[in-house]
């Protein structure tokens, strides 16, 4: 593979990057690249069950849709989108044999990208565009990485079986996405399932090849609904929501922990109260858990259900309750830790056999949909570079470098699992 193409498409990337669900420019780019490969990606309600979108807020698409519009992006694609991000390309080999899935995600991160000037994005005219967005947690590799993939399959055309699937995935932060792209059922054929995140937990020429401590997690938003009035004539006709959040948000972080495993909660955000003279009629709590098992992550989601609803009870309040995202645990499976493990050594990458995560990532949704299915074998690995800041960070670059080594990890799996015998 081109290094000098891949680091083309990288740039690009970078430099419009787009929040989870707004995805729209990058969806183009991505659609555009693959369709001058030969692919005709999937698209909408077609790759993403609406039932299970999680965290879209509608606004957002909207004003989203409009500037993919100034910015050139072709009506009929957005019509054919149908307000969905993210896309599938499928590459059929006409001969049976195993199905494949492989996963990058799309989305940004709501940081403002620094103007330091030695960062290497504004160094080379590719820092982001897009005001406090940009690709702070190497999600444009990603990207890069898989259209690499679909260049590599279309020049195989006699040499392998079965048929490979490239899952372009939105709304990762957050872990909003994964889900509704399950829920599609475009996994649901497939025997095999890989997915990376670069950086992380590994530095340049290393491979965490099994990964471990991945934390399922759920993230609500709690919203209290009271009623407004003067708080010195009729403080009694008053319905303090504001009150209610207070007290709910203490009580959240004095949920007891799980005696099995990692559990974790927090409150990441409290909105209330219009003006010092008027009792709030709303509030919102932006809330996350996290277990090391799915039983430890339901048990923190019952515990923060019931307490929420005893708090809007005790004060009057009404209460709506939102899932925002998701995610579950993973553990890879034997026989994909040993294939990556033989392909990494054969790269002259040092394999990091094991190594915590210690976060949640929702691609393991999807993982766990292979799992399921067909007795499918499923891995997450960590493909290390080295970086210029952390994850989520202002100043955060990787190592272009590897993204070849991405590409050849990938695809020297795949002549493993799809080579025609």
């Amino acid at each position: 593979m081109e290094v000098d193409q891949l680091i083309k498409w990288r740039r690009e990337l970078h430099s419009f990057p787009e929040l989870g669900w707004t995805e729209f420019v990058t969806t183009s780019i991505l659609v555009r690249e693959l369709k001058l490969m030969g692919y005709e990606p999937l698209l909408g309600e077609s790759i993403i069950n609406t039932k299970f979108v999680r965290g879209r807020k509608k606004d957002d698409v909207e004003k989203a849709i409009k500037m993919a519009i100034d910015k050139g992006v072709d009506k009929e694609l957005l019509n054919k989108m149908n307000g969905l991000t993210g896309c599938v390309a499928i590459y059929d080999s006409g001969k049976p044999g195993p199905n494949v899935a492989l996963r990058f995600d799309i989305d940004c991160v709501g940081v403002q990208e620094t103007d330091n000037e030695n960062h290497l994005p504004l160094i080379n005219g590719f820092k982001s565009k897009n005001q406090n967005q940009m690709h702070a947690c190497g999600h444009d590799g990603h990207m890069t990485i898989g259209l690499g993939i679909a260049r590599w399959l279309k020049q195989q055309e006699n040499s392998l079986c079965g048929r490979v699937k490239l899952l372009f995935q939105p709304a990762e932060e957050g872990v909003r996405g994964a889900q509704a792209m399950a829920e599609s059922g475009i996994v649901d054929d497939c025997n095999y399932y890989l997915a990376s995140h670069i950086g992380f937990i590994a530095k340049s020429g290393e491979v965490v090849v099994n990964p471990t401590n991945f934390l399922c997690t759920t993230k609500y938003d709690f919203r209290f609904k009271g009623l407004s009035s003067h708080p010195g004539k009729d403080p009694h006709v008053g319905i303090n929501a504001l009150a209610g959040c207070c007290t709910a948000a203490t009580q959240l972080l004095a949920i007891p922990r799980h005696g099995k495993g990692m559990s974790r909660i927090n409150v990441g955000v409290i909105r209330a109260g219009e003006a010092r003279n008027v009792i709030p009629a709303y509030g919102e709590l932006q809330v996350e858990v996290r277990g090391e098992t799915e039983e430890i992550n339901s048990f923190m989601c019952q515990q923060a259900e019931r307490l929420v609803k005893g708090v809007a009870l005790g004060y009057g309040l009404d209460l709506e309750i939102e899932i925002m995202g998701e995610a579950v645990d993973l553990i890879n499976d034997k026989e994909m830790v040993q294939l990556l493990s033989e392909v990494s050594k054969s790269n002259n990458q040092t394999i990091i056999e094991q190594r915590s995560f210690g976060g949640s990532e929702d691609a393991t949704i999807l993982g766990r949909r292979v799992q399921k299915n067909n007795n499918g074998k499923a891995i997450y690995f960590v493909l290390g570079s080295d970086l210029k800041g952390t994850h989520h960070q202002s100043n955060f670059d990787f190592d272009e470098s590897i993204l070849p080594i991405g590409v050849k990890i990938y695809t020297d799996c795949l002549l493993k699992l799809i080579s025609k015998k």
